[in-house]
Order: C-alpha cells, then structure tokens, then sequence
C-alpha cells in the first residue's frame, strides 16, 4: 500500500510544523504549505531529510484560487489527496470588545474561518470523488468557551466547530472524516502573544490548567496524525480537546 498524502496549512510554525514532522516519521508523502517560501523550502528539506517525499507549495487559505491551486497540485503530483490538515490561523489582535474594530474582525475571520471554509470545498471535492478521506481543523479550547480579552479570536474558533460538524455530516455517507483538534495553551510563539510577551502573565495562565503546564506542539501533532488515522475511521464530526484538564474545569 502507498503512504498516504498529506496536505498541511499553516505548516511552518508551531502545531503545523510539528504535525508535519510527525507525518514524515511515518513515511506519508507530504505538501507543506504557508506564505514565506525561505521557511517554506526548508521545512520541506528537513522532512525529505526524515526520508519523506515532501514539497512546499506557497498558498494563502484566504484567497480561493490559491486554494484550489494547492490542492490541484498536490494532487497532480501525488495522483490523491489522503489526509488534509488545516492549520493555517491567527489569534488577532487581542484586547476587550469594547476595543475591538471591524478591520481586526475581518483579518482574523478571513484566516480562520474563510480559510477553512475555503480549503474545506476544494479537499472535500478531491476526497468525495475519491470515497475516502481524513480532514482534520484545528480548533482551540477558544471554540469551546470564553476566552475574556479574545472575544473575535474565540467566536471565529466556535465557527471551526460548527463548520466541522457540517463538514462531516456531508462527508460521512461517502467515507470522508472531517474532525477538529481544540488545543489549550501550546508551547509556542501564539501563546507567548496571547499572554502579552509577560512570563508572569504567562506563567499566571499555565497556573489555571490542571496540568500545570502547556502541552508541546509534537502532543497536539499526535492527535491529529491519530485523528487521520485509520485507527480512527469511526470517528467523525467530532473536536478533541487537548487541554491539559482546562475545559474540565
């Protein structure tokens, strides 16, 4: 059997990037994509380093011939399209609703919800003509409650869950999954901008997670490579939430 291909957005930092990594341990065939092609050209040296087939392709989820260019050429170079990570987000500018602007409203709902809107119809149109399929949307634990200070970053994730929801109920007669992960705080640059740049601030937040920590990108990576998996085929429609305990509370 092939190894699967795998789509990644927003792959050069953070959960995209080690989602990416994760998936060449495994030996799948992989396209990397973001906006900055020097970081773009290296992850995709390092993943073929790993012994993967691997190319980054330049894209912006928020323009729609960019979308559909992507996956028609992930699929003219590898002939399918197996597992689709849509990872490509922003946080926003943060800050209370009383402060918050109609430009700040459309640069972050054009990345996280326009862009998975976007890269959604065109790797479902690839993946129903195919009969099967594994999406997997990166969410937050902003789509599943209130977050005071991110009221446009959490209503745009909330978005993420509904559109997952329906993505799957479309796909799910044809055999194509569509599931979200919902990350808590993540080890990386976001969380540092979403506390401020203040490691008292920072370390203030981590104290509110039951684990007491934020978790590393490569755990949130386990769970999307689980989500593509087959191990996972009965599993649809459905946002797993990796939070350290922080939603339980």
């Amino acid at each position: 059997m092939n190894s699967p291909v795998v789509l990644v957005t927003g792959a050069l930092t953070g959960i995209g990037r080690a989602t990416a990594l994760a998936f060449a341990r495994q030996g799948a065939r992989l396209i990397v994509s973001g906006r900055r092609d020097d970081a773009g050209l290296a992850l995709a040296a390092e993943l073929r380093a790993l012994g993967a087939l691997a190319e980054f392709l330049r894209a912006d989820v928020r323009v729609e011939a960019e979308v559909r260019s992507l996956v028609e050429q992930t699929v003219e170079r590898f002939g399918r399209l197996d597992v689709a990570v849509n990872n490509a987000g922003t946080e926003g500018q943060l800050g209370p609703i009383t402060g918050q602007s109609v430009d700040n409203y459309t640069a972050t709902f054009e990345t996280n919800v326009l862009g998975t809107l976007l890269a959604l119809k065109h790797e479902m149109r690839v993946m129903l003509r195919q009969g099967a399929g594994a999406i997997v949307n990166l969410s937050s634990v902003a789509g599943q409650v209130g977050i005071a200070g991110a009221s446009v970053y959490a209503a745009s994730k909330h978005a993420v869950e509904g559109r997952t929801k329906s993505a799957a109920l479309e796909g799910a007669a044809s055999g194509v999954r569509v599931n979200a992960v919902a990350p808590g705080p993540v080890a990386t640059e976001m969380l540092d901008r979403f506390t401020g740049g203040d490691e008292a601030a920072k370390a203030g937040f981590l104290a509110s997670v039951p684990a007491r920590r934020a978790a590393t990108p490569d755990e949130i990576a386990q769970t999307v490579v689980f989500l593509a998996s087959d191990a996972a085929r009965y599993l649809t429609g459905q946002s797993v939430t990796v939070d350290g305990g922080y939603t339980a509370q």
